[in-house]
């Protein structure tokens, strides 16, 4: 079990290198080929396709078994990345980025389902921790790359070390794992998997704030990026270096609060790290100045507080549900999908009403208060 969680540790930061070199990148990829209107309307079909087809995951499992849900998905993933680094074409740009985003998706759920199978529940919130530090030390080695790639080359070259990486995760896939065995996937219909949400009003609650963390994430991905570029006017190498510094607190913090939830519970953790998100992201409109560190540092607090919401909440969740509960998992999951399709929504009146782009991330500090209110409502799990 434990030669098997080294495994999926490195599988998983391998696979978390090609989703953070584009995902900052994404958008400004996209307007190159579509009206900048439309990149949110892109991201609400990506989204939406993605949602439908995360509802299919406990039959694609039960057909193909989790290890070959990871490899078929990480194949197609590579030459989607491949299409979008060579092709000039708007209609394969766009069916490309809609299949990574896709894939992505089914291969998060499925190493899940792995890290669950091979963790003990008692020490979830340690394992989860430090599957998530090893994650985020990838997002904060794809800054450093996709900033210095895109400033003396192109997007393109980003999307090709992108799909190299993730040809490297299917290699691996294909030559270990071969003893793991699935566990009895349970199929529910779809309202029966939202009536045991519903009627569980703490797995409710912590799905909310799940998707209140997914929608600031999203909100980031998309308009963060534009922001500082075309509005700030950073350049990309610069950018690099802001989000580098900004996802230091996704090394720095799963695993102490992973153990430390495992010991004192979740809810308090949870109510600091939405709080303190949610002060600094409302402070971003306020910063007009072009200063590096500045912005380092605000964006750096938004992080510490949002890593610790990311693992308390990933470790509330799965403290509630075993891993043969797939139906769970992957409408839990469904909170990044869901999050893309609500950020764009919100954003567009928002960015038609308001008079300055930065008024965006008021918003999004009253959505992070929201969360906090929620949270104040849960329950440690014992």
């Amino acid at each position: 079990m434990k030669h098997h969680r080294k495994i999926i540790y490195i599988v998983g930061f391998i696979f978390t290198l090609p989703v953070a070199l584009t995902s900052y990148i994404n958008s400004s990829f996209l307007e190159v080929y579509i009206n900048p209107y439309y990149v949110s309307l892109l991201y609400i079909l990506a989204s939406t396709i993605t949602i439908l087809g995360m509802l299919q995951i406990p039959h694609i499992l039960a057909k193909l078994g989790n290890r070959s849900t990871a490899l078929i998905s990480s194949l197609l993933a590579s030459i989607s990345l491949v299409l979008l680094a060579v092709s000039g074409s708007k209609i394969v740009v766009i069916l490309a980025f809609i299949a990574f985003f896709i894939l992505t998706n089914f291969i998060i759920a499925s190493l899940d389902i792995f890290m669950e199978d091979f963790s003990k529940h008692s020490s979830i919130g340690r394992f989860r921790g430090f599957y998530i530090t090893i994650l985020s030390s990838a997002w904060v080695v794809a800054q450093v790359i996709s900033g210095s790639v895109i400033n003396n080359s192109s997007f393109g070259r980003v999307y090709l070390i992108s799909a190299s990486f993730m040809l490297i995760f299917f290699i691996i896939f294909l030559f270990t794992l071969h003893d793991f065995k699935d566990p009895r996937y349970t199929k529910i219909p779809i309202r029966k998997t939202l009536r045991i949400f519903i009627r569980n009003s703490h797995l409710s609650r912590i799905y909310i704030i799940n998707l209140i963390l997914k929608f600031f994430f999203a909100w980031m991905i998309i308009y963060s990026p534009i922001y500082l570029s075309q509005h700030l006017g950073f350049a990309w190498n610069q950018i690099g270096i802001i989000f580098t510094v900004m996802l230091l607190p996704f090394i720095l913090l799963p695993f102490p609060l992973g153990k430390l939830s495992d010991r004192i519970g979740e809810k308090k953790m949870l109510l600091y790290g939405l709080l303190l998100c949610a002060t600094f992201t409302l402070l971003m409109p306020f910063i007009t100045l072009q200063e590096v560190w500045i912005w380092a540092a605000v964006l750096f607090m938004t992080r510490v507080g949002a890593s610790t919401v990311e693992i308390m909440s990933e470790s509330y969740f799965f403290k509630y549900i075993k891993e043969e509960d797939a139906d769970e998992v992957s409408f839990f999951r469904n909170t990044t999908p869901v999050s893309f399709v609500i950020a764009p929504i919100v954003a567009l009146p928002v960015l038609y009403f308001t008079p300055s782009y930065g008024y965006i991330f008021f918003i999004l500090g009253a959505v992070l208060l929201l969360g906090f209110f929620i949270a104040l409502r849960l329950r440690d799990v014992k």
